[in-house]
């Protein structure tokens, strides 16, 4: 499954929102660490702080902050709330004129994968990815967090034996 660009824009900014506890990112951080659209960014931004998972600061020494508790923000939520159709054939679509819809299977069985990936997902948090990613730390807009532990430990990342 493939998520689209403002899904993938808006996840890479509220990894580094997550990384930068401590103070304000503007957008042409973000714009200069990942090389994207400052115009992408703008939609991007305005989008996540309707969601109130990020607050923007206007004016001169403005930027955004995450909001929310990176720990209790799931990629599962994030991706459900940001994707806006999880259409992969025509017979899930709104404007349906397969001539095999409700004979073939398909349907029923991209529905239930759809919801076993976001089911997945929902096992990770902000601060999961944040904790665990070597790549985010070498970004110039990195900060050691100031919230420890992960917020989820997902069963086949966990090999301690009780």
């Amino acid at each position: 499954m493939r998520l689209t660009l403002f899904t993938d824009y808006s996840l890479r900014v509220l990894l580094v929102l997550a990384s930068r506890t401590g103070a304000l990112v503007t957008i042409a951080d973000i714009t200069e660490a990942f090389d994207i659209s400052q115009a992408h960014l703008m939609k991007v931004t305005h989008a996540l702080g309707k969601t109130g998972w990020v607050d923007t600061v206007r004016g001169r020494n403005g930027g955004m902050r995450l909001a929310v508790d990176p720990r209790k923000l799931s990629l599962g939520e994030v991706v459900r709330r940001l994707e806006a159709d999880f259409a992969l054939v025509e017979c899930m679509g709104e404007d349906n004129h397969c001539v095999l819809t409700g004979g073939c299977g398909l349907e029923a069985a991209l529905r239930q994968a759809t919801e076993v990936f976001l089911r997945e997902l929902d096992r990770y948090s902000i601060a999961d990815l944040v904790n665990t990613s070597p790549a985010l730390a070498q970004l110039a807009l990195w900060q050691p967090v100031t919230w420890k532990g992960l917020a989820q430990r997902p069963a086949a990342a966990d090999h301690s034996h009780a």
